[in-house]
Parts: structure tokens; sequence; C-alpha cells
């Protein structure tokens, strides 16, 4: 009777635990706190982009992972492309840009 009352308290705490290791972030996954990070890193490139005179004519995508911003679509100009780098580099927590412009 004694151990099936422990063995169902260890069961009762296992069941309680899962939930909690399922939460946890792995190599190959974002954390709640860093998505929302990255999302406002992402927020603040486009606002950025959007601002310039020279790019707001471009369609830009930006999507940030874990601080590293990528930047694709089709601009006019290499300097273009330079410009937008720089501006997503300039950002707060940005670790570094993957610049995937293309002139077309």
């Amino acid at each position: 009777m004694k151990k099936k009352h422990i063995f169902i308290r260890y069961f009762v705490i296992l069941l309680l635990l899962i939930p909690v290791m399922a939460c946890a972030s792995g190599p190959r996954q974002e954390s709640t706190g860093q998505y929302l990070d990255d999302s406002v890193i992402t927020t603040k490139v486009k606002a950025l982009l959007a601002k310039d005179d020279a790019l707001k004519s471009f369609q830009i995508n930006v999507k940030t992972y874990k601080g590293v911003v990528q930047l694709s679509g089709f601009v006019d100009s290499q300097m273009t492309i330079d410009k937008a780098g720089q501006i997503a580099g300039g950002v707060e927590w940005v670790k570094s840009v993957k610049n995937d412009l293309l002139v077309k």
C-alpha cells in the first residue's frame, strides 16, 4: 500500500514536469522571450527601411531569428543593397545581417 502511494506521488510529479520541459527551448527552437526580441528587431528594421526615401519603394522582406536579420527581395542597384544592410546592421540587438537582396 505504501509503495503504491509513493508510485502515485512520483507519477503525478512527472506529469506536472512534462509541460514545463516541453516549453523549454532547444538549440533549434526559440524561447518566447527570444521570439519577442526578434519581433521587435524585425519591426524596427522594417520601420527604418520604410522611412528611407531610397528604400521605401522596394518590397524588402525582413525576417529575424535569434538576432540574425535576413533581408530578401529585389532592388535596383548594389548601392541599395548595401544601404539596406547598413540600416539593418545599425539596429540595436542585431547580431548579424544576412543580405539576400538581389538586383533586378
